[in-house]
């Protein structure tokens, strides 16, 4: 029983052994963290925007006369050529206006027809009274009075001449509303969208904002229409090169080139947290998914989600490091330091000297894709930092520590 208990008594002080030992090992080891050597590469700045494909030209057609609609040739989808009927409005009405309208331009202008008659016989009435009067032969008040029916009825011809032409003009008008009951289409296309049936009212544009009928578009260009921020919209110009994600074509990036900046912003949510935003609309290059062009049909409609990533700016054979393995504590400096700088953030990173222990160096930033960013004064090629785990950048790791490290896997 004795030598049991002196056996048991052995295994644990072993054990407490190999333990203190290991222990010790692994405190000699230092703090496991992933690294990698510091190395020129290419930067690609991007800002990327969310927003809908859309044609490039898409014409939107509303009625400028009101009406039932009794006939419609096309339905949604439809190829349609420039010139070809799409609408008739019911015409009895507009057929009535310009009856009316044109028996009162035949009115007037008989009325114009009499009254020049009868200006002649006052106009010759008024000559030889005026002969009479310079002869002494009739009295001044008779001169002044067949005067007086001479300037009266020269006035009224010019008023029924100016009824002439306001008839005119109304007969014009009726006959132009008569006309823009039938619509036509101007211009090749596709119909991306039809807002009407046959035997429905519509409102023309004469009367507020009129109904839209349908939409028209050239399918043969596309192009997103994204939200840019504001902080994001100063380094966009025009003709820059774009990535573009569409939700339907999983995996796939197409080619896209920025064509127009808004210059104007559009204000997104309540005036407390307001968002604003600037549209910009990327042009989807068709050699960029001609594979997937079938039977002359477009891949795209109008509607679909889109993801761009714009490119603004590129730098070959810089300094870069991942993103991740920058922190901005201010824990890391000496106090003197941290209360200078206590307003103001300074970028980081941990630099593995020869003795596997930590320094933590200043460095100088410029331009980032999504996972590199350029390095423009701290580092040097060839030198040695960490980048993970990023728990340990951004909390425990301290200047002067003592790490264990692993090249990190690319």
């Amino acid at each position: 029983m004795k030598k049991s208990f002196k056996w048991i008594i052995g295994a644990a002080v072993i054990i407490i052994v190999v333990l203190v030992i290991f222990g010790r090992k692994n405190s000699n080891k230092g703090v496991e963290v992933t690294t990698q050597i510091v190395a020129k590469g290419t930067i690609t700045e991007v800002i990327p925007a969310n927003g809908k494909i859309k044609p490039v030209v898409e014409v939107k057609i509303s009625p400028d006369v009101s009406g039932e609609i009794v006939e419609l040739n096309f339905k949604e989808g439809d190829n349609i050529k420039r010139g070809e009927l799409i609408i008739k409005i019911k015409q009895d009405v507009y057929i009535s206006m310009r009856d009316r309208a044109e028996a009162s331009l035949n009115s007037v202008k008989a009325q114009l027809t009499q009254q020049l008659a009868q200006f002649k016989q006052i106009e010759q009435s008024y000559l030889r009274n005026k002969t009479l009067y310079e002869q002494k032969a009739i009295s001044e008040a008779d001169y002044e009075n067949a005067l007086s029916q001479y300037n009266v009825t020269k006035e009224q011809i010019k008023a029924a001449e100016f009824n002439v032409k306001s008839a005119t003009a109304a007969l014009q008008e009726a006959q132009d509303n008569l006309v823009k009951t039938t619509i036509y289409a101007p211009m090749d296309g596709i119909i991306s969208k039809m807002n009407v049936e046959k035997g429905e009212r519509v409102v023309g544009t004469s009367q507020m904002a009129g109904t839209e009928l349908l939409r028209i578009a050239n399918f043969d260009q596309m192009e997103v229409l994204v939200d840019v921020n504001e902080n994001d919209i100063i380094r966009i110009q025009e003709r820059d090169t774009a990535m573009v994600e569409v939700d339907s074509y999983p995996g796939r990036k197409f080619t896209g080139m920025v064509t127009q900046i808004a210059n104007s912003a559009k204000n997104i949510g309540s005036s407390i947290e307001q968002v604003t935003n600037f549209e910009v609309k990327i042009l989807i290059l068709p050699e960029s998914y001609q594979d997937l062009v079938k039977e002359g049909l477009n891949p795209f409609r109008p509607g679909m989600s889109a993801t761009a990533s714009i490119q603004t700016e590129r730098r070959d054979n810089i300094i870069s490091i991942p993103v991740q393995t920058i922190t901005t504590r201010n824990d890391l400096f000496t106090d003197t330091l941290a209360n200078k700088k206590s307003d103001e953030l300074s970028e980081q990173v941990f630099v593995v000297k020869d003795d596997n222990t930590l320094e933590v160096r200043k460095i100088e930033t410029g331009i980032q894709d999504i996972t590199n960013i350029e390095i423009l004064s701290g580092l040097n090629e060839g030198e040695r930092i960490v980048t993970g785990p990023y728990s340990a950048i951004s909390k425990t790791l301290k200047s002067g520590a003592k790490v264990s490290w692993d090249d990190k896997k690319k």
